[in-house]
């Protein structure tokens, strides 16, 4: 029950910070564009972001099909790592927390999963026996 409790709620805070993220950067469209020139990205991600974010929060809580949400868990690893060492590599340390924080939440969202989904993913299985075996020691 426990892992049931945390899959879910470490998916909902991660949706949340996908979907508070997008309703920012359509909120503050330019203000988001200057902050990725400032990581060296290019303005025109913006749009794809949005999207590419509301849609995989849809992809990991309606879980259309298994291969597609462990492919969005994968896309969402990127996203998270690259945007934290992209804060890290300019020194701004403390913007590179809510990354940090979506790497946890989604780390234990899709290691959980198994417990609280119907239809189970092959390689959250092996999430599960990592870390099982890392706690064991």
């Amino acid at each position: 029950m426990t892992a049931h409790n945390a899959y879910w709620i470490s998916s909902a805070l991660l949706s949340l910070l996908y979907l508070t993220s997008a309703t920012m950067y359509i909120a503050k469209t330019a203000w988001v564009r200057t902050q990725l020139a400032a990581l060296g990205y290019p303005g025109y991600l913006v749009p794809i972001l949005i999207a590419v974010k509301v849609l995989a929060v849809v992809a990991i809580l309606w879980r259309i099909s298994v291969p597609l949400a462990d492919l969005v868990y994968a896309g969402m690893l990127f996203h998270l790592l690259l945007a934290a060492i992209a804060h890290v590599g300019v020194r701004k340390l403390k913007e590179a927390m809510p990354a940090v924080i979506g790497l946890l939440l989604l780390i234990t969202s899709f290691v959980t999963q198994n417990a609280a989904r119907d239809l189970p993913s092959p390689y959250a299985a092996a999430g599960e026996a990592v870390v099982g075996h890392a706690s064991k020691k």
